[in-house]
């Protein structure tokens, strides 16, 4: 047995057909794990774009972190609890990029900073958990009380967009009777439509920017 600092190490692996302390067939009990709330979100997203909301369950998400049953468990207080929480950190990437986009206004075209970054927001996991959100009531219900929002993601999407068409009317670059409040949700659902009816695949950068170019037409200077 090797040994560390002429002491033998406290831990050790077991066989890969021996259950663990948390009942996991093949996962090392001993062995820390460097990042669990990011490894268990990164799984979920893939188990969820792979089998959809349906399939979506703490042991599918486990099993496809490669860790015990219990660690989930140990960092969230229940499943709809950890998928408040990787929903939140979703939200907090949308926070991040609205700022960018606002820091883009007076820069390029008003039209190609929103298609440039309609394919970076409307990503295949964004999606997914749209749909998620609008699937399970009980964690539609916890997440609203989270965020304040009607529906969460969409919201703070649509705000994103509404935030940038805001400075770019300040900036003269959209007519000054722009009705912000309306064009912001109408180029998020148009987009939100675009992007869901693509199975996956992103759409090409003509139709993305058609779309915006359309919605944007009368306030465009």
């Amino acid at each position: 047995m090797p040994t560390l600092n002429g002491h033998a190490p406290t831990w050790r692996w077991r066989s890969r057909t021996a259950k663990n302390a948390e009942g996991t067939d093949g996962v090392p009990t001993g062995v820390a794990i460097r990042d669990p709330r990011g490894q268990l979100f990164d799984a979920a997203e893939r188990v969820l774009l792979r089998d959809g909301p349906g399939g979506l369950t703490s042991r599918a998400v486990t099993a496809e972190a490669g860790v015990a049953k219990g660690v989930l468990h140990r960092h969230f207080a229940d499943f709809d609890a950890f998928l408040v929480d990787l929903t939140l950190a979703r939200i907090a990437r949308i926070t991040d990029q609205a700022a960018d986009l606002r820091a883009a206004a007076g820069t390029g075209t008003v039209a190609g900073n929103l298609s440039t970054m309609l394919p970076e927001l409307l990503t295949p996991e964004h999606l997914a958990l749209i749909r998620l959100v609008i699937a399970r009531d009980e964690f539609r219900a916890r997440l609203r009380a989270a965020t304040g929002s009607r529906i969460p993601l969409l919201t703070e999407s649509t705000a994103m967009i509404g935030g940038y068409l805001t400075a770019e009317r300040e900036l003269g670059r959209i007519a000054s009777d722009a009705d912000v409040g309306t064009l912001a949700p109408t180029l998020m659902g148009a987009a939100h439509l675009l992007f869901a009816d693509v199975d996956g695949a992103e759409p090409d950068a003509l139709a993305v920017s058609k779309v915006v170019t359309t919605v944007l037409a009368a306030v465009t200077q």
